[in-house]
């Protein structure tokens, strides 16, 4: 048994600085393309694009700062306060976008939702905007086939998702299902 919070070796993956910054900026660039769904909501609140400006520049060559992960809580706040569902799914994935530079090296189910967090939620908010369950086929191709390397040689070194989390999990589960084939 480990202390908590402590992973034993066996437990650990190996998680590149370059690896993360390929997630983060996958995950703001899923983000981004659902961002006006929150912003039709509330166009004044710009907390879910600070964290997907912020993820883009860690991206970029910036550094994990402070700064970073309280744009990602902010935008988990902002969530909270939309107008819609579609829009609080959108503040989501803009958090979890900049959630992803934080991503564990740890060999656990949960890592995949941290992964894939931006891609699912911003699906999620595509099919409660439109309605139909087409446009979030659509989106879960066009994130699958966005998907740089690095997301899919990390999701090769972590268990595959795992059950619950309701629809968002369900979507998650298939665009693991699917950068695994």
């Amino acid at each position: 048994m480990h202390d908590e919070g402590v992973a034993a070796e066996a437990d650990r993956i190996e998680l590149t600085e370059d690896e993360l910054r390929a997630i983060a900026g996958y995950a703001a660039e899923c983000a981004r393309r659902v961002l006006p769904l929150f912003e039709q909501s509330l166009p004044a609140d710009r907390r879910p694009r600070d964290a997907i400006d912020a993820a883009g520049a860690f991206a970029g060559g910036g550094r994990r700062t402070a700064a970073l992960r309280r744009s990602a809580w902010a935008a988990y706040k902002a969530a909270q306060e939309a107008g819609s569902p579609a829009a609080a799914d959108a503040a989501r994935a803009a958090s979890h976008a900049a959630a992803a530079a934080f991503l564990h090296p740890l060999a656990s189910a949960h890592q995949v939702r941290h992964v894939l967090g931006a891609a699912a939620h911003a699906a999620r908010a595509k099919e409660l905007a439109s309605g139909d369950r087409g446009d979030t086929a659509g989106f879960l191709d066009w994130a699958s086939g966005h998907a740089p390397a690095a997301v899919t040689a990390v999701l090769g070194r972590l268990p595959a998702a795992p059950d619950g989390g309701g629809r968002v999990g369900e979507l998650i589960r298939r665009l693991d299902a699917a950068l695994r084939d």
